[in-house]
């Protein structure tokens, strides 16, 4: 008797124990992960595309950081050892600077997914989506809008359209700023591709791109944050206007379409970076793979209307899950769009920026 009480109350303690452990499973914290990243309707998208989604796979803790750009936080976190973020999704400006400052993780390429066709990494994202210290998730550009309704024939359709006061007449508004302004100068000037930053890195090739900005002077209106281009366009302002691809997709959103010229738009990207020294990077770079898929990425862009930045992602986004309206139009890049797509260089912008802003300023400054 005395055995058969022992027996069952092991029994008992067998699943007492077994229950607590179960218990402990069901409702444990899987380790915390914090990705910084901008607010708004970008953070939803990759809340939706990205958090929850690697969160159900990985039984991750994972959590949001706001991040509005820069690096000083970045710096300060990393010098201290003491990191509030564990990814960070950077514009490429700033990936630049804190990768050259020594403020990110190296990432090895050969370590990324293959697109979901099975093309290695290396060939399946866009040019410049994969640096020493990023990876990019989304591509944005200046693409050259225009008002429709101003052209009753044959509608602009190429960047040299832009600089035909001709054929196209009306004011050209633009942004204040010598990048991108510079570029799409040279290459509606005929200077290929390649040759762009060597040829603004010399007086002579800086002196060519303002010459040709000459041919459109008395045309110009700058526009501003405040004044966007796509407000200028609708009341008449202009005719066209510099503008990121978003603004487009706000436009047709707003009931105010435009017509767009996707030659040689000018792309950056927004990236993926983890902080240098980050106690958490087998688990960052995890999620970086996993948010770098080709289906992941195209369920950002089903959000936004950023292109993804690898090739193999275009075909798998779908309808706006909340607008319900196809997304592929406002890609930066599907194919047809990015055809003749020019990378901005953000590393030669950084060694070159204080030498063609003084000449820029010299520029603006002449009646």
């Amino acid at each position: 008797m005395k055995r058969n009480t022992m027996v069952a109350a092991a029994a008992v303690v067998l699943v007492l124990v077994v229950a607590l452990f179960g218990y402990l499973w069901l409702t444990r914290r899987g380790p915390v992960l914090t990705v910084a990243t901008w607010p708004g309707t970008y953070q939803r998208a990759q809340t939706s595309a990205l958090l929850i989604p690697f969160a159900r796979r990985t039984g991750a803790d994972v959590r949001i950081a706001e991040y509005d750009g820069g690096t000083a936080e970045l710096a300060r976190q990393v010098q201290a050892h003491k990191y509030a973020w564990d990814v960070m999704d950077l514009e490429l400006p700033d990936a630049v600077a804190a990768c050259t400052e020594g403020l990110l993780e190296k990432i090895d390429p050969t370590q990324l997914p293959a697109g979901v066709n099975g093309v290695p990494a290396g060939q399946d994202f866009v040019a410049g989506a994969i640096g020493p210290c990023w990876v990019g998730s989304v591509v944005y550009s200046q693409v050259v809008g225009f008002d429709t309704h101003r052209f009753a024939g044959a509608s602009p359709s190429s960047l040299s359209d832009f600089f035909d006061v001709r054929r196209f007449p009306g004011p050209r508004a633009m942004r204040s700023d010598p990048k991108l302004n510079l570029e799409m100068a040279l290459l509606a000037d005929g200077v290929a591709p390649r040759d762009v930053y060597p040829m603004l890195a010399t007086p002579a090739g800086i002196a060519r791109a303002l010459a040709k900005l000459d041919t459109i002077r008395g045309d110009i209106v700058w526009w501003t944050p405040s004044d966007p281009p796509a407000q200028m366009l609708h009341d008449g302002r202009a005719a066209f206007a510099t503008m990121l691809d978003g603004d487009v997709f706000d436009a047709a959103n707003d009931g105010r379409p435009v017509g767009v010229i996707w030659d040689r738009q000018l792309y950056e990207f927004d990236a993926f970076g983890v902080p240098k020294g980050n106690p958490k990077r087998a688990l960052a770079m995890d999620f970086i793979r996993f948010a770098t898929e080709s289906g992941s990425l195209a369920g950002v862009s089903s959000w936004v209307p950023y292109g993804p930045a690898r090739r193999s992602a275009v075909a798998l986004v779908g309808d706006n899950p909340e607008l319900h309206i196809a997304m592929t139009p406002f890609l930066t890049t599907t194919q047809a769009h990015f055809a003749t797509a020019f990378r901005v260089d953000d590393r030669w912008w950084r060694a070159h920026q204080s030498a063609v802003e003084a000449r820029w300023q010299e520029w603006l400054s002449k009646k």
